[in-house]
Protein backbone atom coordinates (compact mmCIF):
# COMPACT_ATOMS: atom_id res chain seq x y z
CA UNK A 1 0.00 0.00 0.00
CA UNK A 2 1.21 3.38 -0.78
CA UNK A 3 0.70 6.50 1.79
CA UNK A 4 0.87 10.07 0.26
CA UNK A 5 0.56 12.66 2.43
CA UNK A 6 -0.66 16.28 0.64
CA UNK A 7 0.95 19.15 3.37
CA UNK A 8 -0.67 22.76 2.53
CA UNK A 9 2.35 25.52 3.52
CA UNK A 10 0.91 29.04 4.03
CA UNK A 11 3.70 30.90 5.00
CA UNK A 12 6.40 29.21 2.72
CA UNK A 13 8.75 31.58 3.42
CA UNK A 14 9.29 31.37 7.03
CA UNK A 15 8.08 27.68 7.43
CA UNK A 16 10.63 26.35 4.75
CA UNK A 17 13.23 25.74 7.37
CA UNK A 18 11.45 24.05 10.11
CA UNK A 19 9.85 21.95 7.95
CA UNK A 20 12.80 21.04 5.72
CA UNK A 21 14.45 19.96 9.10
CA UNK A 22 11.51 17.91 10.10
CA UNK A 23 11.43 15.71 6.52
CA UNK A 24 15.03 15.45 6.58
CA UNK A 25 14.45 13.62 10.26
CA UNK A 26 12.48 11.33 8.70
CA UNK A 27 13.92 11.14 5.32
CA UNK A 28 14.56 7.68 4.62
CA UNK A 29 10.52 7.02 5.07
CA UNK A 30 10.14 9.60 1.99
CA UNK A 31 10.51 8.06 -1.35
CA UNK A 32 9.24 11.12 -3.76
CA UNK A 33 8.79 15.17 -2.56
CA UNK A 34 7.25 17.14 -5.08
CA UNK A 35 6.71 20.86 -4.00
CA UNK A 36 4.26 23.12 -5.80
CA UNK A 37 4.18 26.92 -5.43
CA UNK A 38 3.09 29.49 -7.86
CA UNK A 39 6.62 32.44 -8.50
CA UNK A 40 7.32 34.72 -10.75
CA UNK A 41 10.26 36.65 -12.08
CA UNK A 42 10.80 38.46 -9.07
CA UNK A 43 9.31 36.66 -5.69
CA UNK A 44 8.10 33.34 -4.84
CA UNK A 45 4.95 32.64 -3.43
CA UNK A 46 4.47 32.94 0.19
CA UNK A 47 2.50 29.70 0.17
CA UNK A 48 3.16 26.23 -1.14
CA UNK A 49 1.88 22.67 -1.24
CA UNK A 50 3.99 19.70 -0.52
CA UNK A 51 3.57 16.09 -1.66
CA UNK A 52 5.26 13.46 0.20
CA UNK A 53 5.50 9.34 -0.75
CA UNK A 54 6.01 7.68 2.58
CA UNK A 55 7.56 3.71 1.94
CA UNK A 56 7.47 2.86 5.41
CA UNK A 57 4.34 3.95 7.36
CA UNK A 58 5.16 2.82 10.47
CA UNK A 59 6.48 6.73 11.74
CA UNK A 60 3.84 8.46 9.90
CA UNK A 61 1.96 9.63 13.18
CA UNK A 62 5.30 11.10 14.55
CA UNK A 63 6.19 12.41 11.47
CA UNK A 64 2.36 14.30 11.15
CA UNK A 65 2.67 15.64 14.51
CA UNK A 66 5.65 17.09 13.54
CA UNK A 67 4.30 18.85 10.62
CA UNK A 68 0.83 20.38 12.17
CA UNK A 69 3.27 21.30 15.06
CA UNK A 70 4.04 24.03 12.28
CA UNK A 71 1.81 27.39 12.39
CA UNK A 72 -0.40 27.07 9.89
CA UNK A 73 -0.26 23.64 8.12
CA UNK A 74 -2.55 21.43 7.32
CA UNK A 75 -1.80 17.94 5.97
CA UNK A 76 -4.37 15.01 4.32
CA UNK A 77 -3.75 11.77 3.38
CA UNK A 78 -4.11 9.02 1.10
CA UNK A 79 -4.00 5.05 0.90
CA UNK A 80 -3.51 3.61 -2.44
Amino acid sequence: MTLILGVKIPNRLSTSPIFQDIISKYGCMIRTRIGLHNNCATSCAGHGIIILEIVDGSEVVPLKKALQAIDGITIDSMHL
